[in-house]
């Protein structure tokens, strides 16, 4: 792709090809910002792009694994050189793939969920304040929490822990960096309708009546209420909101 540079906003959001992210997407292209999405699947990341586009819209795709440094930095260089700027940014790239007490928990798939969730959230947010201090413009950054950031959660402590440690790193760049221009918040979802927790039920890994009694509004949520959140964090309308966490979780956390 040759370079773009101009003044079109820039956003990056990982794990951007579905749910969430997608929606998410949605929103910025609607908006006027150029979109690009990470994936490890490119064929997802083609459908997604193309979608997201059929209206005039601008997005592209990039393939990245947030659990290689590498592929993480390749895909900042790609953005920087092909685009000259990034403004917004949104980690939502994760995994959650334990559900056992935690005497029963594999370290295995724990150690694979810290890479991902935590090293992989952390590379990217570090490289994105980087670029948005050096572009001289500021900008925004959402990561994506959970309920289980904020909460003990039974049968899911390693994923838990992970969260916790986004809560932890996106209150302390709140504090460090929007002094100079670059906004740092999280959303804290609860159980929402995507295809990971639709596998899990069908799988029998969750109950869906167990998880929708969590939730005091009586329902799980939808992708597209929590982009909604994301969008307003990442747009000047939130402009006095920094180092929060927002929770989207139909009354979970009011309990």
């Amino acid at each position: 792709m040759s370079s773009i540079k101009s003044d079109k906003k820039v956003a990056v959001i990982t794990g951007g090809a579905t749910g969430i992210g997608k929606e998410t997407a949605r929103l910025l292209v609607a908006d006027g910002v150029h979109v690009v999405l990470s994936g490890r699947r490119a064929d997802v990341g083609a459908r997604a792009v193309e979608e997201l586009t059929k209206d005039g819209g601008s997005a592209s795709f990039v393939v990245a694994d947030m659990d290689s440094p590498e592929s993480i930095k390749a895909l900042f260089d790609s953005v920087l050189a092909d685009y000259g700027r990034l403004d917004h940014a949104v980690n939502n790239a994760g995994l959650a793939h334990e559900t056992a007490a935690i005497a029963d928990a594999d370290p295995v798939k724990f150690q694979e969920m810290l890479s991902t969730n935590v090293m992989g959230l952390f590379l990217c947010l570090q490289r994105e304040i980087q670029e948005m201090l050096a572009g001289g413009h500021g900008g925004t950054i959402v990561n994506l929490a959970s309920i289980a950031g904020l909460n003990g959660i039974p049968w899911s402590g390693p994923y838990a822990a992970t969260k916790h440690a986004v809560v932890g790193l996106t209150k302390t760049a709140g504090l460090e960096y929007s002094s100079q221009g670059v906004r740092v918040n999280a959303v804290a979802p609860g159980a929402i309708k995507t295809d990971i927790i639709a596998n899990a039920i069908t799988l029998g890994q969750y109950d869906e009546d167990t998880i929708t009694a969590m939730h005091p509004i009586g329902r799980m949520g939808l992708p597209r209420e929590i982009a909604a959140g994301i969008h307003w964090l990442l747009s000047d309308e939130s402009s006095f909101v920094a180092g929060t966490v927002l929770n989207i979780d139909g009354g979970f956390q009011a309990k």
